[in-house]
């Protein structure tokens, strides 16, 4: 069958359906559990990162696509039974549904020597306080790193024991513990400490025999069929690369899937105007004749996380600048993607100002052939940011030269 030809507009347009961006919004303030839900269902998948200049990211996506909402909602869904949300690598640190949580199987079973240098050193050198931090929170948790090194300087006072351990070990063994799936989160502090757990602590009943038993759990090319399955529903249209990156799996173990699914029906073979690589279709997917967004985006959006997709998508070459050193910066510290209609059409380096109850717009940059009433789109954008965030001051524009076009 010969592969279904599609425009980079018509594509856009079916990647920012199957990202939640063609859902009506509800009224400000107006979002339930339910809403919520809806964006998880859609995106699949939620990055978390610690920089909270203007939120918690993990808080953004949802804003994004609903709105200003009660942020207790999330962490709800994320710290109390019945868990919608637990933590894990997914793509990055990130919040995924429960159901999703067994499907990462290939990634515990590697934390040994595919983990970052400090677990896997810990695991190597000190076993014995490895077991004994497993043993803390089995018994104790949900414990932050903290409490777990206050239990174990009670329990296993450091004059007596010959391991050397320290704030850094325990943090190294309870993240080690985390990526082989033998403990979880429990939910996050107020100070975004995470708070470890047993798995029969946080799973939700239905998913139990899964999440404790290793051997209930999927063969792991049927793992990463699902894996692609949902990375093919979020994305609607997406090349090899987008759907393995989607949950950072391997390319060669995402394509036997992929050719699963295409054999299932499940993804269309399609060929996108000005993509040299070739590209799939959800069958599912909608194709809205048009989307009427207006969204300030998280730098760890689902939507542009992926840069070179960004980029084909948009024609926007989007980078995150956080690392850079601040005389070298383009586009700004914390800089978050303004989606008008169907284009990426501006940058804002925003930060919130609790002290004074502002949000300061640091600078804007916009795009070529801005279409008209991206302007006051984006005024919009800022004061509904504004108003989300309790910064009742409202919003500081960026000062003269710091905006360009």
């Amino acid at each position: 069958m010969a592969p279904r030809r599609l425009t980079k507009a018509q594509a856009r347009r079916i990647a920012l359906a199957a990202q939640g961006f063609a859902d009506p919004k509800p009224p400000p303030w107006g979002a339930t559990t339910r809403h919520l839900q809806r964006v998880v269902d859609r995106v699949g998948v939620v990055q978390i990162d610690s920089v909270n200049v203007v939120a918690r990211s993990h808080y953004l996506p949802f804003f994004s696509r609903l709105g200003p909402y009660d942020r207790a909602l999330l962490d709800r869904a994320r710290d109390q039974a019945p868990r919608r949300l637990v933590e894990y690598w997914a793509h990055e640190a990130s919040l995924i549904p429960p159901s999703t949580w067994p499907l990462m199987e290939h990634r515990m079973r590697a934390a040994a020597n595919g983990s970052w240098g400090g677990m896997q050193r810990v695991h190597r050198d000190h076993p014995h306080l490895v077991e004994a931090v497993f043993e803390e929170v089995e018994t104790r948790g949900p414990l932050t790193t903290r409490q777990v090194e206050a239990a174990l300087s009670h329990d296993l006072p450091r004059q007596s024991d010959h391991w050397g351990w320290n704030w850094s070990l325990v943090k190294a063994a309870l993240e080690y513990l985390f990526w082989a799936g033998r403990i979880t989160s429990a939910g996050r502090t107020a100070q975004f400490e995470r708070r470890y757990a047993s798995l029969t602590r946080v799973v939700p009943p239905g998913h139990r025999t899964q999440w404790v038993d290793p051997t209930a759990r999927l063969p792991e090319e049927e793992a990463f069929v699902e894996l692609v399955r949902i990375a093919a529903r979020s994305q609607g249209v997406a090349t090899e690369l987008c759907l393995a990156d989607y949950f950072r799996i391997r390319r060669a173990d995402a394509r036997p899937a992929i050719a699963r699914l295409v054999e299932d029906g499940e993804l269309l073979p399609v060929e996108i105007e000005g993509w040299s690589r070739p590209a799939w279709l959800h069958a599912d997917a909608r194709a809205p004749r048009q989307v009427r967004a207006e969204a300030l985006l998280s730098p760890f959006d689902s939507l542009v996380w992926q840069r070179e997709r960004t980029e084909a998508l948009f024609d926007l070459r989007y980078r995150i600048e956080i690392y850079t050193p601040a005389a070298k910066r383009v586009h700004g510290y914390y800089v978050l993607p303004f989606l008008f209609g169907e284009r990426l059409v501006g940058r804002c380096d925003l930060k919130a100002d609790r002290a004074t109850g502002v949000l300061r717009v640091q600078q804007v940059t916009w795009e070529r052939d801005v279409p008209a009433g991206a302007g006051q789109g984006l005024e919009r954008a800022l004061a509904s940011m504004a108003d989300w965030l309790g910064l009742g001051e409202g919003v500081v524009p960026a000062p003269a030269g710091a905006g360009a076009r």
